[in-house]
């Protein structure tokens, strides 16, 4: 039986400030399906993610979570429908002045009916999910850069998300805690059955965990969308420089 997919970008233009990115792009994301999103710097990538959270409208087009306009309606709306996405951004975005549980119990106190005791209780689950059930109490600046990556997924978590945004979860991590995360985030897809769009610029990662690529150009070439291994050797020249470039030392 056919699955209906939970992410539906429809004829979407990326940009931010009056400067469009790129236009026309389409594409559907079923649950359970990873979309690493590729290019050089500036092609758009994180203004994309941005659009996908409805943190920004984009200049045109639509983004549909679970056949419901992210960018319709009004900001209860919006609001409410934000929270079935859980959202990685590049820095972490931890609040330094909270241990790590109160970073991950704060969406649960504000957005649920839990009490304190149950916020407790998931959000230890989630921080064991990532390997830091006992960093519970510790504070962010107490961490170490692989630790506030993992924490950072955790809280992306809090709410039990349909579908994750992960913007560069690799970047600034040795080969060793990159592939960790990697693991992290396909016992997500497979466990979780969460769709999952990530930035990345790390070949290791797509190859790793990615179902299909999303390779967005410089401003105003065209996007190319499909499996790694077609792409490469259907896609642009300047697709497989762009990998070539990535992997070699």
């Amino acid at each position: 039986m056919a699955v209906s997919p939970l992410l539906q970008v429809r004829e979407l233009a990326i940009g931010a400030g009056g400067r469009v990115l790129h236009e026309g792009l389409s594409f559907d994301l079923s649950p359970g399906e990873v979309l690493a999103v590729v290019g050089p710097s500036g092609c758009g990538k994180s203004t994309l993610l941005r659009h996908l959270a409805g943190l920004e409208r984009p200049p045109a087009g639509r983004v549909l979570l679970a056949d419901q306009d992210l960018h319709a309606g009004d900001e209860q709306d919006q609001a409410a429908l934000r929270r079935r996405l859980g959202v990685m951004f590049q820095s972490g975005a931890l609040w330094s002045s909270m241990s790590l549980g109160e970073n991950l119990m704060l969406p649960m106190r504000l957005f649920t009916r839990l009490t304190r005791a149950q916020c407790r209780d998931r959000a230890l689950a989630r921080l064991a999910r990532v390997g830091l059930a006992a960093d519970f109490d510790r504070m962010p600046a107490q961490l170490s850069g692989g630790m506030r990556k993992r924490a950072a997924l955790a809280r992306a978590l809090a709410l039990d998300p349909e579908l994750l945004l992960l913007d560069e979860p690799g970047s600034g991590l040795d080969p060793p805690n990159a592939a960790r995360l990697d693991e992290l985030v396909r016992h997500l897809r497979d466990d979780l059955r969460a769709a999952v769009v990530l930035v990345t610029h790390d070949v290791a990662s797509v190859r790793a965990v990615a179902d299909r690529v999303l390779f967005l150009d410089d401003p105003g070439a065209p996007w190319q969308l499909g499996p790694l291994e077609r792409l490469l050797r259907e896609g642009s020249a300047s697709l497989r420089a762009f990998f070539t470039r990535t992997v070699t030392p």
